[in-house]
Order: structure tokens, then C-alpha cells, then sequence
């Protein structure tokens, strides 16, 4: 029976984490659909808007660094509503804005903000599930994101459709993410031992591992070059996500929309197409590449490319084709991801896994922060924003040349 109940529990605090996190990503993600109302409104190029993008990540990378630490060491019970509660008042704050130096400020907040769920998140799954079955846990962990991006993307196109304004899509969709953090804030517990069961027995328990200080941990994962060489995959893994992600409703929303929305509509594909690639990857990596991470994510990353190079070839105006590669590129792109984070324990050790995936995932967003000026820049100088698309495909070529460069033994 106890054995019984612990399955349950364990299920249970899975998720409620996916729960809360399904929607964080109404605090971030809504920026893509709020740009370019919000070019025209406060009169700035797509250049600063990309600076502003760049602002969040950037933030949200520091973020990372710094609270994947502290998830060894505090509550991610605590950690992750706090974090919500506050991106919250941010994303409101935003959409009062009057200039683009208030808007970067802001959002560069936000993004440390809104940092304060994932690496947590990672650690509270791996304090309740075994070595054996983290890869599961984590894939559904990854595909509630994914899922975070399809919720964020259905309200933004709803609230456009319904003629709201861009300041609406910082206001709106976030109350879902204050209600999620309370909800997750009531039913989690930190590890088993807050629900009366014992230590999950991990496979490098039998190793003497100790708790170690800040300093020992930072310094046991930046002297990990197989970590450090995954950290600058997921890196261009994350710049050519985040390139989909932000640009691809701008390049959509310049097409006459309000005339013609069947074009709109056909993005909300792509980040279906991440959360069914977030559940599969874990799937994929453990039959069809037989446990092999590091050929899962290669194989992701080189299909995402291609299919990129494919979009930018499909008129716009074919959209079942148009629909069919968004739904495959979001699947390529960021399925791989569920690969990553399972890597940390696996290089780094169950005792450093929330300093590891901060860290990686502090990585993940200053390459994706980086990336997105350089789009701003390519859109305008090319005038075009299909420019984006052969762009993505090299940076996933990138990260796919990188992952091969790994050794997990």
C-alpha cells in the first residue's frame, strides 16, 4: 500500500509542477504577439525590439546562474510562486509603459523573474523520481513548456482577433500564471520526506557526494568540458527556438491578418508541434537511439534545419504545407530539449543537478538573447522577415555539429 500511494504521490507532484509551469510562458512569450503593435505605437525599429527581447533572455540567463543554485539549497516550493507572483506585476508594469527604455528595463526583470521556476522545477522532479525514470519525467517536465507556448500563443491570436490592443497581451493572459502559482504553491512538497516517505534512491548515492558549498558546486560543474560543450549545443538548440518563437508571429502578423487570419492561426502549430516533441524525444531517445541523448538531439537538431530551410521556400500563402512544416519544425526544435536537462545528473551527479541545469539553462537564454538583435538587424536589413528561417537553420546546424562534440563516458 505505501508502495502504492508514493506512485501516486509522485505522479502527483510531476504534475502539479507541469501544471504551474504550463503557464509561465504567458509572462514571456506574450512579447512576440505585443511587438509589433508596440513598434507602432512607441515608434521604434525591429532592431530595438530585438534589443528588448534580448533584455529578457538576458535577464532570465543571470537569472539561471543564479537561481539554479539556490534550488539546491531553498525550497522550489517557495522559489517558483514567488517568481510567478512577480513576473506577474512586471508583464503589468510593461504594459504601461510609454518608452522602449522603460519597456527593456522592465523586461529584463521580468526575465530574472520568471527564471525562478525551471532549474527548481528540475530539482523538485529529481528529488521524487529515480535515475531510471527521470528521462520520463523530464520529458513530460519539457513538454509542459511546449504546451506553455501553445497556451500563450491560442489567447495572444484570440485577444488580437478580438481587436485588444497590444498592452492587453501583458495584462490578460498572465492572471492564468498568478491562479497556476497558487494552486502549485498548496499541493507541492519539496522532496518525499516532506510527505512522510523516505529518499529516492538515486544511482550515485553510492558515491560520496556532499552537500558542498556554492563555490564547490559552480566550480564542480565549470571544470565538467563534456557539460560545458552541452551548455553551448542547448545554447544554439535555444537561439533557434527562441528565432521561431519570437519572429515567426511577427512575419505572419505583416500579412494582412485582420483580412486573411487562416495564416495566423497556422502558427499556433508550431508550438504544438514543441510540446509533442518535448513527450517524444524522451521516447525517442530511449528506442529508436537506444539511450543515446547525444545522436537524439543531433538527429532533432538537423531536421529542424532543414525543415527552417523549407519554410523560408513554401509560399506563405500554401497554408496546409505551411501548417505542416510548423508543426514538424516545433517538434524538431525543441524536442531535443528533453534530451538536455536529463544530462545533468548524468554528467554532473544528482548533488549538483539544480546548480547544473541553471547553469545550462543560464547558457540556453544568453545564446537566444544574443540571437535576437542579430535577427532585428538581418529583418532589417533585408526588409524581409521570411530572412529569419535560412538564418535558424544554420544556428540548429550549429548545435547539432556541437552536441557531436560531447562524451557522456
Amino acid at each position: 500500500m505505501m508502495a502504492g500511494n508514493f506512485r501516486k504521490e509522485q505522479w502527483k507532484m510531476l504534475f502539479i509542477t507541469m501544471f504551474c509551469y504550463l503557464f509561465f510562458y504567458t509572462g514571456r512569450h506574450n512579447f512576440g504577439w505585443a511587438a509589433q503593435g508596440m513598434a507602432t505605437a512607441l515608434d521604434i525599429p525591429y532592431a530595438m525590439i530585438g534589443w528588448i527581447s534580448f533584455s529578457m533572455l538576458i535577464g532570465y540567463g543571470i537569472g539561471q546562474f543564479i537561481n539554479g543554485n539556490l534550488a539546491d539549497r531553498f525550497s522550489p516550493r517557495v522559489m517558483i510562486p514567488l517568481g510567478a507572483i512577480l513576473s506577474v506585476f512586471a508583464n503589468f508594469a510593461v504594459s504601461y509603459a510609454q518608452s522602449s527604455t522603460t519597456v527593456i528595463l522592465l523586461w529584463a526583470l521580468n526575465g530574472y523573474f520568471q527564471s525562478m521556476a525551471w532549474a527548481p522545477g528540475g530539482k523538485l522532479i529529481t528529488n521524487w523520481w529515480s535515475e531510471a525514470e527521470r528521462g520520463k519525467a523530464f520529458g513530460f517536465y519539457t513538454m509542459a513548456a511546449g504546451s506553455s507556448s501553445a497556451v500563450t500563443y491560442l489567447l495572444s491570436i484570440y485577444l488580437l482577433q478580438a481587436g485588444m490592443e497590444w498592452r492587453m497581451l501583458f495584462r490578460i493572459p498572465v492572471l492564468l500564471l498568478l491562479v497556476a502559482s497558487v494552486v502549485f504553491f498548496f499541493i507541492a512538497r519539496d522532496k518525499p520526506s516532506d510527505k512522510g516517505y523516505g529518499r529516492v534512491r538515486k544511482k550515485d548515492d553510492a558515491s560520496p557526494a556532499p552537500r558542498g558549498t556554492l563555490k564547490s558546486r559552480y566550480a564542480a560543474v565549470f571544470s565538467n568540458r563534456n557539460f560545458l560543450m552541452a551548455c553551448v549545443a542547448i545554447g544554439f538548440q535555444s537561439m533557434a527556438r527562441y528565432g521561431l518563437i519570437f519572429w515567426v508571429p511577427i512575419h505572419y502578423l505583416g500579412n494582412s491578418w485582420k483580412e486573411d487570419s487562416a495564416n495566423l492561426w497556422v502558427t499556433f502549430l508550431m508550438p504544438v508541434g514543441m510540446a509533442l516533441g518535448a513527450l517524444a524525444f524522451g521516447v525517442i531517445s530511449d528506442t529508436l537511439f537506444k539511450h543515446n541523448k547525444l545522436a537524439s538531439i543531433r538527429f532533432g537538431m538537423v531536421a529542424s534545419a532543414v525543415l527552417a530551410l523549407l519554410i523560408y521556400w513554401v509560399p506563405i500563402e500554401n497554408v496546409m504545407l505551411s501548417g505542416v512544416l510548423m508543426l514538424l519544425t516545433g517538434f524538431f526544435v525543441y524536442g531535443p530539449q528533453a534530451n538536455f536537462w536529463p544530462l545533468c545528473p548524468e554528467l554532473l551527479g544528482s548533488t549538483n543537478t539544480g546548480t547544473g541545469i541553471g547553469v545550462m539553462n543560464m547558457t540556453a537564454y544568453f545564446f537566444a538573447a544574443v540571437g535576437e538583435p542579430i535577427l532585428g538587424y538581418i529583418v532589417d536589413w533585408s526588409q524581409k522577415t521570411s530572412s529569419i528561417f535560412p538564418a535558424v537553420a544554420m544556428i540548429a546546424l550549429l548545435s547539432a555539429i556541437s552536441i557531436s562534440l560531447v562524451r557522456t563516458n
